[in-house]
């Protein structure tokens, strides 16, 4: 079970953040239609500004976060499929609510697209709530937010 905390990506995991997010959306494909944005993403420019963390020797796991002026944006959560189940995600998850308090914002915000129906269980178990469902382009996407009140207990 892998327990380090998330670090930085560094241009080096450039290529491990690629595998594990096309390992983590791949099979998304055949029920959506089409490649999962994530699975298109400049990953190289992302890890040059400074919005990927990874965890895991080789990665199994990261995050991609956009700080603006009044949350945190959750670009891209992934957990290889063979590291799923371990509550990896959920530590991702909880790492991602730090991160924006950390930074000061007061809430964080993602989307999926409504053809992922177990990311939607997640995020919802996790207390984000729905806060639209827009058609952009040719992903019909979801879009939650959750209002980070206070520090998590324990």
């Amino acid at each position: 079970m892998i327990k380090e905390t998330p670090r930085p990506a560094v241009a080096t995991d450039v290529p491990a953040v690629k595998a594990v997010t096309d390992a983590a959306f791949h099979h998304y494909i055949e029920r959506i239609g089409l490649v999962p944005a994530p699975m298109e993403y400049d990953h190289a420019a992302n890890v040059a500004e400074g919005r990927v963390f990874v965890v895991g020797e080789p990665v199994v796991g990261l995050v991609v976060v956009i700080p603006e002026a009044d949350h945190l944006y959750l670009d891209e959560i992934a957990v290889h499929p063979e590291a799923q189940g371990a509550g990896l995600g959920r530590r991702l998850m909880a790492f991602v609510e730090s991160r924006a308090r950390e930074l000061g914002l007061p809430e964080v915000r993602l989307l999926t697209n409504a053809m992922m129906w177990e990311n939607r269980t997640m995020y919802e178990r996790y207390g984000y709530e729905v806060t639209e469902r827009r058609q952009d382009g040719p992903y019909d996407r979801i879009h939650y937010r959750k209002v980070l009140n206070s520090p998590p207990k324990g």
